[in-house]
């Protein structure tokens, strides 16, 4: 049965968000994704799925493992031709298709930037609406094994420059399967990030399909006294900093936005009313970041009720380092939102 609105619709109208009982059914990040896809195979013909070693033994770190004997000739493994690829699944969404694409390292989809802003972004509006591009770019940050400079890079700021594009980035195995889901069912393309170290953490995550709103963020843990936007990995992070700043009687609030485009700003600013303080902590880069795009957006909302400055937590301008030393240094962690709370505070 294909993806219709009333389907869609329904499946948000009747969403619920469970506590992560480990009682319950759970699955890791990369099984979650898997899943996802499985179902929207199952469900949608039209559904497809293409990449570079989208079939190999590995299946892109076991997210699309076995996929393509599940479904023959569904799931295509590619050559090395990013911008031919990204063309492809543009006129395939153009002619009806929900194409899948993945791309295991962000740093490449640089050389699909034309297909992905001259043409997926903009087919809607030239149209004047008549044309749907619904498409969805699987990618992955992260680093690995020493992936510096040209492996590694997080570029979710980049896309929010795009009009037309929806960016996602879950941070638990129950998001990521919603998060997927509602992606294939949106009839824009849509960027789904994913961080590599995310895909062995393990979380509740129920069998049967649900959607999750893309554009509304998600309260991971109440607080009173600093308000931090977690991004991606960094939601892990800021949880690992709550358990040690609880030992100082310290209590942050922790919200997961869970999309980047659209961005939930209200539930943002419904928590600074309530903290006065903030806290964004990125993986990205900080000029340019989305830290800056972000905040530069709502800080006319903001400021009534901050009672200090804002705190942005992000990478050092430069390249990121191969080097575990340098890696050490480069990269953030819960030490580095503890510092900047005690700075706020």
């Amino acid at each position: 049965m294909p993806w219709t609105k009333v389907a869609v619709d329904n499946a948000v109208k009747n969403l619920a968000f469970p506590s992560l009982d480990k009682n319950k059914r759970t699955l890791e990040f990369r099984q979650a994704l898997r899943e996802a896809s499985f179902q929207a195979f199952k469900r949608d013909p039209r559904v497809f799925l293409m990449g570079e070693g989208v079939d190999d033994p590995g299946g892109v770190f076991g997210s699309t493992l076995n996929l393509h004997k599940d479904f023959p000739g569904r799931v295509m493994d590619t050559p090395i031709s990013e911008n031919g690829l990204t063309g492809f699944c543009v006129g395939a969404a153009v002619c009806g298709m929900r194409p899948i694409l993945v791309h295991m390292r962000m740093d490449f989809m640089l050389l699909s930037f034309d297909q992905i802003l001259n043409h997926a972004a903009k087919i809607c509006y030239m149209s004047s609406g008549r044309v749907a591009v619904p498409m969805v770019i699987r990618s992955i940050i992260g680093r690995g094994w020493g992936s510096s400079a040209q492996h590694s890079q997080a570029l979710h700021a980049l896309f929010l420059h795009m009009p037309g594009i929806k960016v996602v980035m879950p941070s638990s195995a129950y998001d990521a399967k919603g998060l997927l889901l509602a992606s294939i069912a949106d009839n824009n393309p849509v960027i789904f990030i994913e961080h590599r170290w995310l895909y062995d953490i393990k979380d509740y995550v129920p069998a049967k399909e649900y959607l999750i709103p893309i554009g509304k963020g998600f309260i991971r843990k109440a607080g009173k006294d600093v308000t931090i936007v977690a991004v991606s990995l960094m939601v892990q992070e800021a949880m690992k900093a709550a358990e040690k700043l609880k030992r100082e009687d310290i209590d942050i609030e922790i919200i997961d936005p869970r999309s980047l485009n659209p961005f939930d700003e209200e539930i943002v600013i419904e928590s600074v009313k309530k903290t006065g303080r903030l806290v964004f902590a990125d993986l990205g880069w900080a000029s340019g970041g989305i830290g800056e795009i972000l905040l530069g957006r709502m800080h006319n909302k903001l400021r009534p009720y901050l009672k200090s400055d804002v705190q942005v937590i992000s990478l050092a301008d430069t390249p990121t380092p191969s080097s575990p030393v340098l890696e050490k240094e480069f990269y953030l962690d819960s030490e580095d939102i503890i510092k900047a709370v005690k700075r706020i505070l």
